[in-house]
């Protein structure tokens, strides 16, 4: 089964969302860059893998731009071997154009996570043969200033009706890949795979949770080192992973 249907489902229920003040302007990458996420799907998402990573929302240099979680361009298209071509949103914020590819600004996030996965695993396919990486949210929620709002500082109304609809996703996405376990990257990516998965956690078949790590340069613990950190969070799950590429050895 794939996950194209789900993230098609999602995309379309969280358009008909209205959001107002501090919100100036929102960005769903599943509409514009879907010719990109959709390739990202189809080529690595796979049932029975051992953990899916889960992140809060796309940030404005990563996924906004490419439709790849933590999608910072380079790695997206150079590591990942995804290139499409992204559409124009119907509203774009002045301060945070839509570039796609054409993006020379890094996200630091997303830079992390896949030099991590590229340093530790070699190549994609042998880090997307063991796990899989989602957004919770597919939304990015950007103010008057361009600056990012993440979804936890939506008004209570926004977020109630939000959360159902990404939970419901996150839900379907488990279902569909069967990870023995769900980590969240972050606190809040955690919680809401606890609360989303509540039901059914435990029970046969469903997976533990578990969180590691954001990489976030807002984090002083990620700038002090987060390949390290989250390695050690993994362990902690029980989640072993392979020696260093040689490629990294080298560097």
């Amino acid at each position: 089964m794939s996950l194209v249907p789900i993230a098609r489902q999602l995309s379309r229920e969280v358009a008909e969302l209205r959001f107002g003040s501090p919100v100036a302007c929102v960005y769903n990458p599943l509409d514009y860059a879907w010719a990109a996420h959709r390739e990202y799907l189809e080529r690595y998402a796979r049932p029975g893998i051992e953990a899916l990573f889960v992140g809060m929302n796309p940030g404005p240099f990563g996924m906004v731009q490419t439709g790849v979680p933590f999608g910072e361009v380079a790695a997206a298209r150079d590591f990942l071997g995804i290139d499409a071509k992204i559409k124009r949103p119907d509203a774009e914020h002045p301060k945070r154009p839509i570039e796609g590819f054409a993006c020379t600004r890094s996200e630091v996030s997303g830079r992390r996570v896949w030099n991590w996965v590229r340093d530790r695993f070699g190549s994609a396919d042998a880090f997307f043969d063991r796990f899989f990486v989602w957004n919770w949210c597919p939304l990015a929620f950007l103010v008057d200033s361009g600056a990012n709002l993440t979804p936890d500082k939506l008004t209570l109304r926004e977020r109630a009706k939000l959360e159902p609809l990404c939970d419901a996703a996150l839900r379907d996405v488990v279902a569909t890949l069967r990870p023995s376990v769900v980590v969240g990257f972050g606190g809040f990516a955690a919680k809401r795979a606890t609360i989303a998965l509540g039901s059914v956690t435990g029970k046969a078949n469903f997976p533990r949770i578990g969180s590691v790590l954001h990489p976030s340069p807002a984090s002083p613990a990620a700038n002090r080192g987060w390949a390290p950190a989250v390695e050690r969070g993994l362990h902690e799950l029980g989640i072993e992973l392979p020696a260093p590429s040689c490629a990294a050895l080298k560097r």
